[in-house]
């Protein structure tokens, strides 16, 4: 999926790390209201492990999917889930982190945004199976669109001049890369546009869900730990339901990847860096600030692109290289406007 269980794409309409399960607003709120104390070098320190992590999940997703040719996306999520699961109630049982019970009337509020959450992670894993790694960044820029005309329906938020002028420059990256892409495939455009409206979706509709499940909280609140860990352990019967409804069982049996144990570090792996994004993300987020974490996001993309062209040996041209680069530019245009946007609001 673009992605694995926290991976995906940043919406950074108001600093949203969607895939990972975390809320930019309610990360600026903790921010404001807690005084951190910083070591010198951690901030470069815990930069460079979020940009590492989040570089590294989409790279091994896509070395799964495409390399070993592995046929079973929503396993591969399932298992990436049930890793971060199990290393996150490991350590809220040792005390490293605390996490809220998971109770009935929590589940109950939180389903519809993990049925989201499950179909956006899917799309993604289908979408990164067909498309190279550069032109997946690129299309993830439509989420911002959607988000954007999201908030301004929904929630009534109004953007500047530089907010719209951003976003038609990434419609317009996103159309000229698609034209040019020398590997251009219907079928993983398809998946990786309906895998924006369902990252839009679960961003809009998230910021409506949190406010209802604090309620229904023993402490009356939800922290990221907590989200991550509802959003994955709703999500393994969710995804051994849609692994006999695609028929994935058939294809898991007969593969003689499974007997593999090097397919199944990488695997282990792949699991591991979705989690370690959570991490790295609030890491770098307390030790610099929601500024310098949404434009390093933002430039992030920039070498995980040219990556992926270099480390799968994409096919390109210059028009199309160009187009990449353009719409990466613009997703850096796009964060600066919004934080300027949010920044005359305050």
């Amino acid at each position: 999926m673009t992605s694995g269980p926290f991976l995906v794409p940043r919406t950074s309409g108001s600093e949203n790390d969607v895939e990972n399960g975390f809320f930019g607003e309610e990360r600026d709120k903790a921010l404001r209201n807690t005084k951190l104390v910083k070591i010198p070098n951690t901030a470069l320190l815990s930069g460079m492990a979020y940009c590492i992590s989040s570089c590294g999940m989409i790279l091994i997703n896509k070395y799964v999917l495409s390399s070993y040719d592995f046929n079973a996306g929503i396993s591969l999520m399932l298992y990436q889930n049930f890793i971060s699961v199990l290393i996150v109630s490991t350590l809220s049982l040792l005390g490293v982190i605390s996490t809220e019970p998971l109770t009935w009337k929590l589940i109950k509020v939180w389903i519809p945004v993990n049925i989201i959450f499950v179909g956006m992670l899917i799309t993604s894993m289908f979408s990164l199976k067909f498309i190279n790694v550069a032109m997946v960044t690129v299309l993830k820029n439509v989420t911002n669109v959607m988000t954007a005309v999201g908030e301004m329906y929904l929630f009534q938020k109004h953007h500047d001049n530089r907010v719209w002028a951003s976003l038609f420059l990434m419609i317009i990256s996103a159309v000229c890369g698609g034209i040019t892409d020398l590997t251009f495939n219907v079928v993983g455009y398809t998946w990786q546009i309906i895998n924006c409206v369902l990252t839009a979706s679960y961003s809009l509709t998230l910021r409506r869900v949190m406010d209802t499940a604090k309620q229904v909280t023993h402490s009356g609140n939800l922290n990221e730990f907590t989200m991550v860990l509802l959003n994955n352990t709703l999500s393994l019967p969710l995804g051994v339901l849609l692994i006999f409804t695609f028929n994935e069982v058939d294809y898991l049996y007969e593969t003689p990847l499974l007997k593999l144990p090097s397919f199944w570090l990488v695997m282990t792996l792949s699991g591991v860096l979705g989690l370690a994004i959570s991490f790295t993300s609030m890491w770098f987020l307390h030790q610099t600030g929601a500024t310098t974490y949404s434009l390093v996001g933002s430039l992030n993309k920039i070498p995980l692109s040219i990556a992926g062209i270099v480390l799968f040996h994409v096919p390109t041209s210059l028009q199309n290289f160009t187009s990449i680069l353009f719409g990466l530019l613009a997703g850096v245009f796009f964060a600066r406007a919004k934080l300027k946007e949010k920044s005359q609001s305050v």
